[in-house]
């Protein structure tokens, strides 16, 4: 896949909505899930670990699901337990910058120490880096695109939101998830939600229950062959 965005300036969030190290503890090896044979989904967490994060994980491996979570490092370094649990229990871990700020709104250098003091968090952590680049707000330019190449990710936005960070209601966040699933879809939430957390039993049984595997955001990339820099998925009107 071609940098699909050689002439983009700006692109907001789209609300149609790690080699693990060998001395860390991993979960048993099963066999990857193929999403070109099977109907996949993943779900993902913006802005953590948050403080519900050990429930949520324990809800995910209740029910054998797998979900990216996409990582403030302020916060992975002030809850370091939780990420070495992701990445044990067979989670993807994700950078989505330091403190949040807009990436299109500061200085290159600032975007990249972002990014740098992050990985660097999640390294100290749990012997990984991530591999995959959310950043804050889903906003980014050719500059952002650029700085994502050198860090060797690619951009990962989401094809529909639970829009939990506003409702913070269990039953409004079940509904809204379940009216966006569909197919190879990318589910944007917040770990830090407590009612996120709360919905998270139901909302998987029956995504199962509908026949969907929950898997990483790289499961459900993999096919598309994405470069670092590249912005997945497109926001709508910027496809070749």
């Amino acid at each position: 896949m071609s940098r699909q965005i050689s002439s983009l300036l700006a692109i907001a969030a789209v609300c149609v909505t790690l080699t693990p190290s060998p001395a860390l503890a991993q979960a048993p090896k099963k066999a990857p899930v193929d999403c070109t044979q099977v109907k996949c989904i993943a779900l993902t967490f913006d802005d953590g670990p948050g403080k519900y994060a050990g429930v949520l994980l324990d809800t995910l491996k209740k029910h054998n699901a797998k979900a990216t979570f996409f990582l403030e490092g302020q916060y992975v370094k002030s809850r370091p337990t939780y990420v070495k649990r992701m990445v044990a229990e067979g989670h993807e871990l994700g950078n989505h910058s330091y403190k949040h700020p807009d990436f299109t709104k500061i200085e290159p250098w600032d975007v990249r120490a972002e990014i740098k003091k992050t990985q660097d968090e999640v390294k100290k952590a749990a012997g990984v880096e991530p591999k995959l680049l959310r950043p804050p707000y889903g906003m980014a330019d050719l500059t952002v695109s650029d700085i994502a190449a050198e860090f060797g990710m690619p951009i990962i936005l989401w094809t529909g939101g639970s829009e939990d960070w506003k409702t913070k209601n269990v039953e409004s966040i079940k509904k809204k998830t379940l009216e966006v699933a569909k197919q190879d879809g990318i589910i944007l939430m917040h770990d830090w939600v407590k009612q996120s957390v709360e919905a998270m039993p139901s909302i998987i049984k029956t995504l199962q229950n509908k026949g969907y595997h929950l898997v990483t955001v790289s499961d459900i990339v993999k096919k598309e062959n994405l470069e670092p820099g590249d912005i997945f998925p497109v926001p709508a009107g910027w496809e070749n």
